[in-house]
């Protein structure tokens, strides 16, 4: 049984998560605006109420739809939310021993374990500070004191880097690498290297539901929906191998017709008639005129519109439709600035679409 189990519902959010967190597991938990992120929180940490189903700790039910509550602060779950909201009354140390106090722990053991975070999050030089004395990233070190000084036997972050400077975000991050080593949490984030570095596993939430979940390597190495292959950069087409027999590695996809593409070592190849995932990088997609697109060697050419230019350091990238109307692709290619220039491209520029078959990874959807 998971450490943390969630079967619940959000009726008026229209969400319906399951999923399980292992002791000691870390999860990045990803998915676009409105995918259930925030509802997932709140229903840990006892925010909201489950119409439906219930959250469970440790075998001890949370809450559920037939009236079981237990308060946030007895819960054993600790919330992180993206601003420190410290107490501006207090002191650095105060701050921290709050956490402690509010589950009944006695003063001086409170604030010997204030002490005792404070050095494990290399802020105890600022425990007689104000928050008003405190940068942004000293204050995000004393909100992470404060959290684990419940000793919560879960965490929750919920984005917390996204009020840091880009310059306090690093440190950071080595900080929680280190300190959530060993302990149960849950990480909202919208960066793969957030969830490179932080997580075990990846949940990635679309439309209220669990659309995937799996090792992060694995996750963003395979991606099996749309927005996990845009955290990992990978253009991404779903399609199914044709009944009749083909090379492994080649797919059907509306609109584009057959896709060529290799299967890696080590994995199974789709069967005959099984839906399949094709992912490609865009530096290795090439542009070409209509009249000027090349043959030979087994690649994938597709006809295509350009929609936008983005500008990306020493690149352009270069946001493309393929396909048909009824069924659009979007493709995304870099080129470097004089290659976009040659071709003269420009939103509503007819292009043909080059990828070799060796480039695109086909696996089981």
């Amino acid at each position: 049984m998971s450490l943390l189990a969630v079967d619940a519902a959000v009726t008026a959010r229209g969400v319906q998560l399951t999923l399980g967190v292992e002791d000691g597991e870390t999860v990045a938990v990803m998915g676009p605006n409105g995918a259930g992120k925030s509802t997932l929180f709140g229903l840990c940490a006892g925010l909201l109420r489950p119409d439906t189903g219930r959250v469970v700790l440790r075998g001890r039910v949370l809450a559920d739809a037939g009236g079981a509550w237990v308060p946030p602060h007895r819960r054993g779950i600790a919330l992180l939310a993206q601003e420190p909201l410290l107490f501006p009354h207090l002191s650095v140390l105060e701050n921290v021993a709050f956490a402690p106090r509010a589950v009944g722990t006695t003063r001086t053991a409170a604030r010997a374990a204030a002490e005792r975070w404070l050095e494990e999050v290399d802020a105890a030089e600022l425990a007689s500070r104000r928050p008003s004395q405190l940068s942004g990233g000293q204050a995000q070190r004393v909100a992470i004191a404060r959290a684990l000084a419940a000793e919560p036997q879960v965490l929750l972050l919920d984005e917390p880097f996204a009020a840091l400077d880009v310059a306090a975000a690093p440190a950071l991050r080595r900080l929680l690498r280190r300190v959530l080593a060993e302990r149960t949490a849950l990480v909202v984030t919208h960066e793969p290297l957030d969830a490179h570095l932080l997580a075990h596993r990846v949940v990635v939430l679309e439309g209220g539901r669990v659309a995937e979940s799996g090792r992060t390597d694995e996750l963003l190495e395979r991606p099996r929906s749309r927005f996990a292959a845009g955290l990992a950069g990978l253009n991404f087409l779903r399609g199914r191998v044709p009944a009749r027999t083909t090379p492994p590695g080649h797919l059907t996809v509306d609109g584009l017709g057959q896709v060529l593409g290799t299967v890696p070592s080590g994995v199974d190849a789709p069967e005959p008639g099984e839906e399949a995932i094709a992912v490609f990088r865009p530096a290795d997609v090439s542009v070409f005129r209509p009249d000027e697109a090349p043959h030979g060697s087994p690649r994938n050419a597709w006809r295509g519109i350009v929609r936008e230019l983005e500008p990306r350091g020493a690149q352009v990238r270069v946001h493309c439709e393929a396909g048909t109307a009824a069924s659009a692709h979007a493709v995304v290619a870099d080129l470097t600035p004089a290659a976009a220039a040659d071709l003269d491209l420009g939103p509503g520029a007819a292009v043909v679409l080059v990828a070799k078959a060796a480039a695109v990874t086909v696996y089981v959807a």
